[in-house]
């Protein structure tokens, strides 16, 4: 019997796994994992439902398809997020291309940064799914690269959990 990595057993425990580091003077990389203990063709299914990322992460107050052309998606995203004394309102135009049941990729086309990539993978694990999820970003409003680590650090696990808890329970 093959004896499981320390990070596979936190996952299957239902742990989110973080690594954060620097991408820029204002700006954030982040790599999250979590495991769905629901099979990958569901997951992709409501992964693919961009409407409902409102649903996935509660500071999305918007997320909309807005074409679809030659296996190409566009879809216009807005967030509202509480930085200690202000609220930082931000949108973002993406390019996204779906590999099926595999791969989700995020690129920048117009909003509130300068930069922004992001990378959703999913494979199949015993009887469920590992989600990997990886950002890159720097927004346009001067926040200094240690407030968007410290933001992610705590937002992100709290925002994965609510998506499992939402993939999960079918809401």
């Amino acid at each position: 019997m093959m004896t499981l990595t320390r990070e596979t057993s936190a996952l299957m425990q239902g742990e989110i796994l973080l690594k954060t580091q620097p991408h820029s003077a204002w700006g954030g990389a982040v790599t999250a994992q979590m495991y769905l203990p629901i099979a990958l063709p569901s997951v992709w299914q409501q992964v693919t439902d961009y409407p409902r990322w409102t649903q996935y992460f509660p500071d999305v107050t918007r997320s909309e398809i807005m074409s679809r052309h030659s296996g190409v998606k566009r879809i216009y995203q807005a967030a509202s997020k509480a930085f200690l004394i202000f609220t930082a309102q931000v949108d973002i135009t993406l390019r996204v291309l779906e590999t099926q049941n595999q791969r989700i990729q995020f690129f920048l086309e117009s909003g509130s940064f300068s930069d922004f990539t992001a990378d959703l993978h999913l494979r199949s694990h015993e009887e469920g799914t590992i989600l990997t999820y990886s950002v890159c970003a720097t927004p346009t409003i001067p926040v200094p690269s240690f407030l968007i680590e410290q933001a992610i650090r705590l937002d992100l696990p709290a925002n994965l959990r609510q998506m499992r808890s939402v993939i999960c329970t079918g809401r």
